[in-house]
């Protein structure tokens, strides 16, 4: 029996990267699984592949309505979540702090930040009716060992790193574990967006320099860990920030 058997899951973000190991993994491990994209012919492909215990919906984690219908498509389809990946982000190119204009700003705020604001109104509810729940916010190691040329991105994940804690703090008492995991950076679809330059071996042997393991995170990786906090042997686990990082953060 798989660690999630008979689980009910949303991912947001699910039809690439880190979302899509995570929804892999979840459905392995016996949990139906709500792939929430703004990509919808990604997410609905991944979810074909997948089976009958996966369906796809496209979803702007930024946009209230677009984060309560993904919510309601998910009961109507399985029931209610047992488990909340909020997976979906996005970042700036690295640069210059004062090049960031505001429009990219409030997009990387609105999609990192707020959309976790957003899924808390349509899910909190929910979990506190049956007094047991959990949620996996996607934080970074951006959050705790903050390096130049990503300034407003890495106060965005600084955000979801607290945000994760404070309501860890104020769901207990309902039953419901809240956990942020931090990956250092991987080959996700924003890697050229982190580097700030192309996607080179050399650009790449920078970043890998910095980790101890000698190699970036994997989508594997960043599944295994949300793996762990999801499962019931994780059920005395809440309000961690959990470095998914090959020791970047030592």
């Amino acid at each position: 029996m798989g660690q999630l058997e008979g689980k009910v899951a949303i991912v947001t973000g699910g039809a690439g990267g880190f979302g899509e190991g995570i929804a892999r993994l979840f459905v392995a491990e016996g949990a139906r699984v709500l792939i929430a994209d703004i990509e919808q012919a990604k997410a609905q492909k991944l979810a074909a592949e997948l089976g009958s215990p996966a369906r796809a919906v496209r979803c702007d984690v930024a946009k209230s309505a677009d984060v309560f219908a993904a919510v309601k498509a998910c009961v109507d389809a399985f029931g209610p979540p047992d488990i909340v990946v909020n997976n979906a982000g996005t970042t700036h190119r690295n640069q210059p702090m004062l090049d960031v204009d505001e429009a990219t700003f409030d997009k990387v705020f609105a999609v990192n930040v707020k959309s976790i604001f957003h899924m808390a109104h349509a899910v909190v509810p929910l979990m506190r009716e049956r007094k047991q729940g959990v949620i996996l916010n996607i934080g970074s190691t951006a959050g705790l060992r903050p390096r130049p040329g990503l300034t407003w991105y890495n106060a965005s994940k600084a955000a979801v790193n607290l945000v994760s804690k404070s309501m860890a703090a104020e769901l207990a008492p309902d039953g419901i574990r809240v956990n942020a995991i931090c990956p250092v950076m991987g080959a996700t679809g924003l890697i050229e967006q982190f580097l700030g330059a192309p996607d080179t071996p050399e650009s790449r042997a920078r970043i890998i320099a910095t980790i101890p393991l000698g190699r970036m995170s994997t989508p594997e990786d960043v599944a295994n860990a949300a793996l762990y906090l999801a499962s019931d042997a994780a059920r005395f686990i809440t309000g961690i920030e959990l470095p998914v990082d090959g020791g970047r953060t030592i």
